[in-house]
């Protein structure tokens, strides 16, 4: 792991007090070298906390940090080699694209031409050509955050930090820019901690995905692993918007929903379980099976989206069948495909 990160049971108290509750309590990962890692999670779960200690901005109440295989954990970020990017991009308004892009390579004693070719080389590589004289207050919302990311990967850092990069900008930049963060990680091979509450955007650009709730992680994976096999229901809802249900497994195996039958990956122990059901799970139309009245329905363009009143509660059905709609008070049955359904471990 020559320029990756690793936590080594890191807490984080802020405050003397030692009653204080801990924003971060006892967590260990490893962001492995060339990798992105996303931590996600809600509002006040620990994140953000995390990725200040490893930029160096703060510093832990106890455990270890390493990154390229030495204790960083007393160091500053001057001393970590890290580069971070903010929400607010940081720009100063009164420097232009090249002064704003070169500023950090500036304030380290590199020669005034080498800044420049160093500065236009990177912005370049992040599609602003022709952009150098410009202040920020003459950019686009994009154009703004290419010019922070180029400020970033001037300095050549081993490690890139990224604080909700995204949160700023509509929708279709959104996807751009992470499609465009992610390229640029992937091409230059860079060791990347990124952090957002988004979870479409944490499954788009992540080789691996540390989800946190309350300063613990509730589960870390690849996102395939975290979207197909959650293993509490607090990841479950929130990658994906999964809905969990109280099912049963039978003494024959058979685990039984209402008047459905799942099928499992491993064999059960008969009893209740939690089962997590994706909206886009459900196939409407069954021949057989769960019998639903629509309440309501959302058109959001490239899909529906229904909400259901059946027998065992609450369903919610994403269909990308557009060209038949149901109405509103429509009857009709539900039944569940092959992906995305699971059972959640822990007590029904």
């Amino acid at each position: 792991m020559s320029n990756g990160i690793e936590f080594r049971n890191v807490t984080k108290r802020y405050g003397t007090d030692p009653a204080a509750p801990l924003a971060v309590k006892g967590i260990s990962f490893e962001v492995p070298v060339g990798t992105l890692t996303t931590i996600l999670g809600p509002s006040g779960c620990g994140k953000t906390t995390t990725l200040r200690m490893i930029a160096g901005l703060e510093s832990p109440t106890s455990g270890e940090i390493i990154m390229g295989g030495r204790d960083v954990t007393t160091l500053g970020p001057a001393e970590r080699n890290v580069s971070m990017m903010f929400q607010s991009y940081a720009l100063f308004p009164h420097m232009n694209v090249i002064e704003n892009v070169g500023y950090g390579l500036k304030m380290s004693g590199v020669k005034k031409d080498e800044i420049a070719r160093r500065a236009r080389e990177t912005l370049k590589g992040v599609g602003l050509v022709d952009f150098d004289e410009r202040l920020p207050s003459e950019l686009s919302g994009g154009q703004q955050q290419r010019v922070a990311l180029a400020r970033a990967l001037v300095l050549e850092p081993a490690v890139l930090l990224f604080d909700e990069p995204l949160s700023n900008l509509d929708a279709r930049l959104r996807r751009e820019m992470r499609e465009e963060i992610r390229g640029l990680q992937q091409r230059l091979k860079l060791t990347v901690a990124y952090v957002t509450h988004d979870q479409s955007e944490a499954l788009a650009v992540s080789d691996q995905i540390i989800v946190m709730d309350h300063g613990v992680i509730a589960q870390a994976g690849t996102p395939q692993q975290l979207y197909s096999r959650p293993q509490s229901e607090f990841v479950a809802g929130f990658m994906g918007e999964a809905m969990v249900y109280t099912a049963i497994v039978q003494f024959d195996g058979r685990v039984t929903l209402g008047p459905l039958i799942l099928k499992t990956a491993h064999p059960l122990a008969p009893g209740l379980v939690k089962v997590a059901v994706r909206p886009e799970s459900w196939q409407i139309g069954a021949a057989v099976g769960l019998e639903g009245t629509l309440r309501k329905i959302s058109y959001l363009g490239n899909a529906y989206e229904y909400s259901f009143d059946t027998a065992i509660g609450p369903v919610f059905v994403l269909s990308n069948d557009l060209a038949r709609p149901l109405a509103a008070g429509a009857e009709t049955t539900l039944s569940l495909g092959l992906h995305g359904v699971s059972v959640v471990p822990g007590s029904a």
